[in-house]
């Protein structure tokens, strides 16, 4: 394993979930993926552990600023898990093929949407 690659997707990866609130699934997923040829379902498992301790850090750091609402992250909170528990048993019946093309479609789809509307 390349450490030293591993270190430069965590730290852009980190300062992308600090600055846009993503850096998992858009940032090291990809990268681990194409640099360091991982699996696309094992850079997904990865990048959720990854993710855990690079939220808190970055949620820690929004809250002290005054940028984080309390109330809506609980009412959120237990569908997402939910949620991340779903996808997670789908990734079992999805060839990895079809997983890698839905991902790049989600992509593709949010960077317009971010682009040309508002």
């Amino acid at each position: 394993m390349n450490f030293l690659l591993a270190g430069i997707i965590g730290l852009i990866s980190g300062v992308t979930s600090g600055l846009f609130g993503v850096g998992g699934g858009i940032v090291m997923v990809p990268a681990m993926m194409f640099a360091m040829n991982v699996p696309i379902k094992t850079a997904i498992g990865t990048s959720l552990a990854v993710i855990i301790p690079t939220a808190l850090m970055g949620s820690y750091k929004h809250y002290t600023q005054g940028n984080l609402d309390l109330k809506l992250a609980l009412a959120i909170t237990p569908m997402a898990i939910l949620g991340g528990f779903g996808g997670a048993w789908l990734t079992t019946h999805i060839p990895a093929e079809n997983l890698k093309r839905a991902f790049g479609g989600f992509l593709v789809a949010v960077g317009l949407r971010l682009l040309f509307f508002k």
